[in-house]
């Protein structure tokens, strides 16, 4: 019996079969860290079920209270409008409160790292390799300023540099590829260069990334179901649900 408000993963949804099994993967973890709470997942667009599905099938069973978080690593246009607009259309019984999205955290910038030593580097490599931050992209400055910040805090625990690149093409001008990243820290004389996908599942800009990284010396893989992206996504739900448990008296 479950007491706590439901968890609702909201994921983008991806024609490409890989994004909804990491997704689905991700959500798996969750449940085994907490398996007193109930978790749902539901995709704004291409894969099933949708969000707005999810939402009457938890109201026409009953259930009040529901936690809605964005999988995303930004608080770009998803995140301020899409889901904003789903949530306004779901049934009125359904209280929603809307959890923060996942990024910035230091578990994921501790996930990034897992990511890199996996692909095969080591803690001893850290001195002499530059690492490309590669993100999906946004136009969104508040997006574009998060990721350029995680870059430089994240040169501060000892890489030789870290040069943040951006997948989308929608990306404002200026603002390198992934490609031209690895090249400036060839010519800044880096010993070796990784790039670590800053992104949550496969796809298209996760391939385009992957493309870019041609001439790098290490791949990591994306963020996926690593267990501190799940830790993530358990913090964000615990403080978006103590508003919404004390909203009703509980």
């Amino acid at each position: 019996m479950f007491t706590k408000p439901v968890l609702l993963v909201i994921a983008h949804g991806s024609r490409d079969p890989r994004h909804a099994a990491t997704v689905h993967a991700l959500v798996r973890r969750v449940r085994s860290l907490r398996p007193d709470v109930r978790v749902e997942t539901g995709f704004l667009d291409f894969n099933i079920p949708s969000v707005q599905g999810v939402l009457e099938s938890l109201a026409a069973e009953g259930v009040r209270d529901v936690v809605a978080l964005p999988l995303l690593l930004t608080r770009a246009f998803h995140a301020k409008a899409d889901i904003p607009a789903v949530l306004r259309d779901a049934p009125h019984r359904l209280r929603i409160r809307q959890a923060e999205v996942l990024g910035p955290s230091p578990l994921l910038m501790a996930a990034l790292e897992r990511r890199l030593y996996e692909a095969g580097l080591t803690p001893a490599d850290k001195s002499s390799t530059g690492v490309v931050l590669a993100s999906a992209g946004s136009t969104d400055p508040e997006a574009i300023a998060v990721i350029a910040e995680i870059a430089r805090e994240w040169r501060h625990t000892g890489w030789c540099a870290v040069r943040p690149a951006f997948a989308s093409a929608g990306s404002p001008a200026g603002f390198p590829r992934t490609e031209d990243a690895v090249r400036e820290l060839r010519e800044l004389g880096c010993e070796r260069v990784a790039v670590a996908p800053y992104v949550l599942a496969p796809g298209f800009l996760p391939d385009r990334i992957a493309r870019g990284a041609a001439d790098a010396d290490v791949l990591a893989d994306v963020l996926g179901a690593a267990p501190e992206v799940a830790r993530v996504l358990l913090e964000r739900y615990d403080a978006a649900r103590v508003p919404v448990l004390a909203a009703v008296g509980a």
